[in-house]
């Protein structure tokens, strides 16, 4: 069998209705329950009938994505699938990793990114923020986009830009205060971008405005008990393997506001010598990446029994 990575997608891939295709699978329905139990609520209902808008909310799509990418991950285990050489996942898809890693139980993981979600909605309120995806630009450039952006301000001026999702060669996405956002998408097309579209989300994610956020993560943090990992971990702070729990709780505080760097995270599992990248949950998001990062990787998703049976067959191939 192909030496496989799996990886794990977060927020924007989730749609109502995302578990449908398992139909009564027991391991997706084992996995709605227990993430039914530790959050308080019916989790199953709200995936199969939203509504949409409610699903959006930070406060759910955390909670949900997590939820998604669990099931597609025990799915694969219950009809045989491999266990991966290394798991890896997008911004809160890590928190998936950590629980097909042994590192967190699923009742740890549900309460755990709710928590992370709410502190992130309250460190910057509804409007002050934003977030945008920066297209046909490389990196190095949107970078020196942002610093310009902010710089335009003044001194001491509270408006500030980042790169904070590097997703591949020529998508960046960048965030901050909404000023500061409009003034940095001006500056990037004027200077080449290709688009730079305002995405439609409730906070800057992964920028220094959610420090007030990765704090009250890690007063939070502290006091959770990390299983030893069974599964090699990639974060993506700092595309590092971490096995000593606190450095491994160090890293998801300063992931909550700190970049996305899954470019770098891409090619440090390929240089771990794998030859496939699965993407387990919702969509195909990541699988897309994948390919742009890394053409000669194999990327294919597992979200439904059709896709699971497909990359069984492909990688025992």
């Amino acid at each position: 069998m192909k030496s496989f990575a799996f990886v794990f997608p977060g927020q924007g891939s989730q749609a109502v209705g995302m578990l449908d295709a398992w139909g009564d699978h027991p391991a997706v329905a084992e996995t709605l329950r227990e993430a039914s139990d530790a959050l308080g609520e019916d989790v199953g209902a709200l995936i199969k009938n939203g509504p949409k808008e409610e699903l959006a909310l930070t406060t759910n799509t955390q909670p949900v994505m997590l939820v998604a990418g669990v099931a597609a991950w025990r799915a694969w285990l219950a009809e045989g699938g491999a266990k991966p050489s290394v798991v890896a996942g997008h911004s809160l898809g890590e928190y998936s990793a950590l629980v097909a890693s042994g590192v967190l139980t699923l009742a740890q993981a549900a309460p755990l990114v709710r928590f992370r979600a709410q502190a992130m909605q309250q460190a910057v309120p509804v409007g002050v923020g934003a977030m945008a995806a920066v297209l046909g630009m490389e990196s190095g450039k949107v970078e020196a986009g942002c610093a310009e952006a902010t710089a335009s301000f003044g001194a001491g001026s509270a408006e500030v830009v980042e790169a904070v999702n590097f997703n591949d060669p020529v998508q960046t996405v960048i965030a901050g205060s909404k000023a500061a956002v409009d003034k940095a998408c001006e500056l990037l097309k004027a200077n080449g971008a290709k688009r730079a579209l305002l995405l439609p989300v409730s906070a800057p994610f992964h920028s220094s405005l959610m420090r007030p956020a990765a704090e009250a993560l890690r007063e939070k943090l502290a006091s959770t008990t990390l299983g030893e990992p069974q599964i090699p971990v990639l974060n993506n702070i700092d595309v590092a393997i971490e096995t000593d729990a606190d450095r491994i709780r160090d890293a998801l505080v300063r992931q909550a506001a700190g970049p996305v760097r899954w470019v770098e995270c891409v090619q440090a599992l390929k240089l771990r010598g794998v030859a496939a990248i699965i993407e387990c949950g919702p969509g195909k998001v990541l699988a897309g990446m994948v390919k742009r990062i890394a053409p000669d990787l194999e990327a294919a998703s597992v979200y439904d029994p059709a896709t699971l049976a497909d990359t069984r067959q492909s990688l025992a191939g």
